[in-house]
C-alpha cells in the first residue's frame, strides 16, 4: 500500500509539474463555451467514461457539461473536452479529425506525452499528457502493474474544474 501512494504522488506530482500551463489552457479553452452559452461536450471512451459519470452527477456538476454523442450537433459555442486511455484510438482520431474539420475547438486528455508522433495532439487546441507509460508497481515477473488512466484523468479533471470555475466565477 505504501509503494503504491508513493507512486501515485510521484505521478500526480508529475502531471502537476509539467502539465500545469495544459490545465490552465483547457480550463481557458472550456470556460469559452460556458461564457457564450454553449455546451461543454464530454468525449469519453473506456473505462474514462467515469469521468464524465463524476462531471456530471459529483456534488460540484461541471458547468454546462453534457456527454458526447456522436449524434450531438455542435455548434460553434461549443467545446469538446476528448478524454481517452490513448491518442492512438482510432475512434478519438476520427472524432479529431471530425472536429477540427469544422473548426470545433477541443482539447485532450491522453496518456502519452506530446510529440511529432503524436497527430492527436497536433490536431487539439490544448493537450494535456496523463504521463502514463508504464505500470507503477513491479510485478513478481519483472513487468509492471497498475495502469490508473482513470485515477490521473480524474486528477486532471479536478484540477481542470478548478481552474474553470476561479475563471467563471472572475467574470
Amino acid at each position: 500500500m505504501k509503494m503504491l501512494t508513493t507512486q501515485l504522488t510521484g505521478l500526480f506530482q508529475r502531471i502537476a509539474t509539467s502539465e500545469e500551463e495544459n490545465i490552465e489552457e483547457t480550463a481557458r479553452l472550456l470556460a469559452q463555451a460556458a461564457a457564450r452559452e454553449g455546451n461543454i461536450y464530454f468525449a469519453t471512451f473506456g473505462e474514462m467514461a467515469s469521468i464524465a459519470v463524476n462531471a456530471q452527477f459529483a456534488a460540484e456538476p461541471f458547468p454546462s457539461m453534457k456527454t458526447w454523442t456522436p449524434t450531438v450537433q455542435l455548434t460553434s459555442a461549443d467545446r469538446v473536452w476528448i478524454i481517452a486511455r490513448s491518442s492512438e484510438n482510432e475512434e478519438v482520431m476520427e472524432l479529431a479529425e471530425r472536429l477540427s474539420e469544422e473548426f470545433i475547438p477541443f482539447s485532450v486528455l491522453a496518456a502519452e506525452p506530446a510529440s511529432e508522433e503524436n497527430k492527436l495532439a497536433d490536431l487539439a487546441y490544448t493537450y494535456i499528457s496523463l504521463k502514463l507509460t508504464k505500470g507503477l508497481l513491479p510485478a513478481e515477473d519483472g513487468s509492471r502493474m497498475v495502469l490508473p488512466y482513470a485515477l490521473a484523468a480524474m486528477f486532471v479533471y479536478e484540477a481542470v474544474k478548478m481552474k474553470l470555475d476561479e475563471m467563471l466565477l472572475g467574470e
